[in-house]
């Protein structure tokens, strides 16, 4: 809101510029002869102490206006030097408003000055004066010459003496000079004043008044207007004529000039010839505009002062207008600015219930309800951030509960457990894993990469179930390693963990089971022995009882020998029979269970093997090929899946470090029509010849720590379901897997011969 200071200065503004614009058009009206303002051309002393008193006004305005000029800019100047918010943008409104508004009010001054001085010089110049002089010396001279002749014609009549005598001869002494001719009148006086005669005077009554012709005194200046005389008119007329200025007498309409003389007996003549109509009019007129002229001149310089400081009084009243003006102007930005700034000071230390309750207008105020709506939304904000961050608080509390009680279990169960990150470096690892592999605590282990904490033969081992895991979910292997001087035997479980903005980890569950496995081994080897003996027992001792009695009998002979022999022989093959039955019982245990077949869709087998790597194929691209409605085989669905699954394994990881990563499983009916064919493709490393000859042979592998078992058991099942199985290379690159399934049609038994070793089939034989 404004103050009430900026009130009071506003109100002596506005005052003073109406002041100066009344006398700025007061003196245009003078200049140009439109109004009779009497108080700038003084003729008495009131009217110039007026006219002093109004220069003295008008300075004190000027000097007035001078100051609260020099204030607002020394103001200004100040708020520069102090860097005030908005002082820049009022200096250069000022500055922009004072070029704009003041070069035209300089230039408009400098016009007028000159101007004006330019008239003043030709109002007074010699040519005006002479003019001047001129006229009033004409006017003069027309006095002096109405004034003798009506002199001369009183002269006459008293030099006749007929005034003196009287009679009736008078009227005609009258009547022979000009007064008759013109319309005059006489009236002749006693020495006392009274009257003696007349001549075509009006009655004594007639109202008459009295119009100056010529001043008595130079300094003295009287108007046009009559003076009304309220005597007789016989007594004013003498009065009249008496006068040293030659007044001119108006009786009712008619002017008359006045002329004296006395007689030699003493009486006055007194002669009143008229005027032309209006000549007195016009003489005076002649006469006060010589008079005003005079005037002027004398105040000339006075004139050319007044002039002077009123175009400059204007001329600073623009120029402080403008500073003002731009001072105000500026004040309607800067000041909701700055309550701004203020208001964002306050919200910045956190009162964001301030608001800026300036009045504005346009843009600013369109600015000040953005600001104020935007600190409403920061109020909320806070309001809602302060819930949140209690919510967050207490879940932050039962999170915390959580992960002491997880480290608490952790701590507590006496299993490895041991978390990396994508980078597989440690993020976690509780005490059981430390203890395990003799590292320090879980602080120290923090960051370290998990390969450093690992013999060298064992890495590889533990980064392919690690990646395993990442494709099938978990995976677990069994490693054995030398640490601290002894052998150890360690089952890890790998389980893939989400770790934040997309990221993979991995825990791993670490045991030691050397101690288990030894024991276990004791126990089965124990258990082995002590079957086998007790199987082996039981056949043998009829085979040494029969060979002691064939012995006997080989010694001595006897009749029934041969009878005996041929039994015992029996029961000796009886016994081997045995034997070669728990032999086939013992081979059977090292075997997978006999296929189950039944009719199935190999593309289905397929996708469910594909199924079980979705989203565990990191940066690899994986293309489906797999021809639709291809004929059913006869075949074991969960052999078959496991033996596609075991060579998509091989291709991933045979695609590790590969910089074009393509994994393809397709299908498709084979070219005689008899099977139904299904590769699984990468773009890998690649297969030598000599790998390729020994690839599907037991306990061979590429691998550092592999078994060599995965592609020898997927060839066993293939076998087992009457197909082949072959390897060949990729285009453009990498190796190919293919697998052929006979149809149900053409489906083979597995041949039963192949599961009888060689030696039993002598001993039947």
């Amino acid at each position: 809101m404004p103050s009430k200071g900026n009130s009071r200065l506003r109100l002596i503004i506005l005052l003073g510029s109406a002041v100066i614009l009344v006398f700025a058009l007061l003196g245009a009206l003078q200049a140009f002869n439109t109004s009779n303002v009497t108080f700038l051309n003084p003729d008495t002393t009131g009217e110039t102490l007026a006219l002093t008193g109004l220069t003295v006004v008008l300075f004190l305005m000027l000097i007035a206006m001078l100051v609260l000029l020099l204030r607002n800019l020394l103001k200004l100047y100040a708020d520069q030097g102090s860097r005030a918010l908005g002082a820049r943008l009022r200096t250069r409104m000022v500055v922009g408003a004072v070029l704009i508004a003041l070069t035209p009010a300089v230039f408009m001054f400098l016009f007028s000055f000159f101007l004006m001085n330019r008239t003043i010089d030709r109002w007074f110049s010699p040519n005006m004066s002479a003019l001047r002089e001129d006229s009033t010396r004409v006017v003069l001279e027309l006095a002096q010459y109405v004034a003798g002749n009506a002199r001369g014609e009183a002269d006459s009549i008293a030099a006749s003496g007929a005034a003196d005598r009287g009679g009736p001869g008078l009227q005609d002494i009258y009547i022979a000079h000009r007064i008759t001719l013109d319309g005059g009148l006489v009236v002749v006086y006693a020495r006392d004043r009274s009257v003696v005669s007349t001549f075509q005077a009006p009655p004594n009554t007639t109202p008459a008044s009295l119009i100056p012709w010529l001043p008595e005194d130079s300094e003295k200046r009287e108007g046009v207007t009559p003076i009304p005389l309220n005597g007789p008119l016989y007594n004013d007329l003498l009065t009249s004529a008496q006068r040293k200025d030659q007044p001119i007498l108006r009786i009712a309409d008619q002017e008359y000039a006045l002329g004296m003389a006395v007689s030699p007996a003493g009486n006055i003549i007194v002669t009143a010839l008229p005027m032309p109509q209006g000549l007195s009019q016009t003489t005076v007129r002649i006469r006060k505009g010589a008079d005003e002229y005079w005037a002027l001149f004398r105040m000339r310089k006075t004139i050319r002062s007044n002039f002077f400081l009123l175009l400059l009084l204007v001329t600073v009243f623009v120029f402080f207008s403008s500073v003002w003006l731009a001072l105000f102007l500026s004040k309607q930005i800067t000041r909701p600015v700055a309550a701004l700034a203020d208001a964002m000071d306050e919200i910045a230390e956190g009162k964001y219930e301030q608001r800026v309750e300036l009045v504005a207008n346009g843009e600013m105020a369109e600015l000040v309800r953005t600001f104020n709506h935007m600190a409403a939304d920061l109020e909320n904000s806070r309001r809602m951030a302060e819930s949140s961050s209690a919510q967050l608080t207490t879940a932050n509390l039962a999170l915390e509960e959580r992960r002491r009680e997880l480290e608490t279990i952790l701590e507590t169960i006496p299993s490895g457990v041991v978390t990396l990150d994508s980078s597989r470096h440690i993020v976690q690892a509780n005490r059981a894993f430390a203890n395990l592999l003799g590292l320090p605590s879980d602080p120290e282990l923090q960051g370290q990469p998990f390969d450093s904490l690992l013999p060298p033969d064992c890495t590889e081992e533990v980064a392919t179930v690690i990646r395993r895991s990442h494709r099938m979910g978990a995976a677990s292997t069994e490693i054995e390693m030398h640490l601290r001087g002894r052998n150890m035997h360690l089952a890890i479980t790998s389980a893939r963990l989400g770790l934040a903005r997309g990221k993979q980890g991995t825990v791993l569950v670490v045991e030691d089971t050397s101690e288990l496995l030894r024991a276990q081994r004791q126990l089965a080897w124990k258990e082995v022995a002590q079957r086998v003996a007790h199987e082996i027992k039981n056949p043998l001792t009829p085979i040494a009882l029969s060979a002691e009695r064939i012995g006997k009998h080989l010694d001595r002979a006897q009749p029934e020998s041969p009878s005996v022999i041929r039994k015992c022989s029996e029961v000796i093959l009886s016994c081997v029979s045995t034997l070669r039955t728990l032999v086939d019982q013992f081979s059977a245990l090292a075997q997978f269970p006999a296929p189950q077949p039944r009719p199935c869709d190999m593309n289905h087998i397929a996708d469910e093997a594909l199924t079980l790597f979705a989203g565990r194929l990191e940066g690899i691209t994986v293309q489906r090929e797999l021809t639709p409605g291809l004929p059913a085989v006869l075949a074991d669905p969960d052999a078959i899946r496991r033996a596609l699954a075991n060579m998509i394994d091989n291709a991933a990881e045979a695609m590790q470090g590969s910089l074009l990563r393509i994994l393809a499983v397709g299908s498709a009916l084979s070219e005689d029509g008899a099977a139904v064919e299904v590769w699984v493709s990468d773009t890998g490393h690649g297969l030598t010849d000599e790998i390729r000859e020994r690839l599907f042979l037991p306990f061979y592998s590429t691998k550092h720590r592999g078994t060599g078992l995965g592609l020898s058991i997927a060839a066993k099942i293939v076998q087992e379901h009457g197909g082949t199985i072959r390897a060949e290379s990729n285009t453009p690159k990498g190796a190919r897997f293919l697998l052929r399934i006979p149809l149900m049609d053409s489906t083979m038994a597995p041949s039963s011969e192949a599961e009888h070793p060689e030696p039993l089939r002598e001993l039947r034989s």
